[in-house]
């Protein structure tokens, strides 16, 4: 599959981090969708399909945990990459116990997100 043809989502509460991936992954050809809340990355996976969400752990309401754990129960849901300013090795792990595919940790380097990004979308 070509990156133009993949979607990636991208749920983060802080605008300019989503404006800066978006452009990133723009760049190299994939199709964005950003969201700023939870309850709305949720509401279009129910419409759509997405290759992979870039997801931030720490948010106000609906934290990126609640959206892995609701992700978890849909059936064939999107690989997840969490990226997270907080790199607790307890939050990392209970992402991954969440079924997040990956971990990375703000500032995140772009050849390993989207090397993560590949990965994700090829399996």
């Amino acid at each position: 599959m070509e990156p133009g043809s993949r979607v990636i989502a991208i749920l983060d509460d802080e605008e300019h981090y989503r404006r800066a991936l978006s452009r990133l992954l723009t760049a190299h050809g994939y199709d964005v969708a950003s969201f700023s809340a939870g309850e709305e990355l949720l509401a279009e996976v129910a419409r759509r399909v997405f290759d992979c969400v870039l997801l931030d752990l720490h948010m106000p309401g609906m934290t990126g945990f609640d959206v892995l754990a609701r992700l978890r129960g849909k059936p064939a849901p999107p690989p997840v990459i969490v990226i997270t300013a907080h790199d607790d090795p307890g939050f990392l792990q209970k992402a991954l116990d969440l079924d997040a595919f990956e971990c990375q940790s703000k500032p995140v380097a772009s050849p390993a997100l989207l090397g993560a990004i590949e990965r994700a979308c090829a399996r």
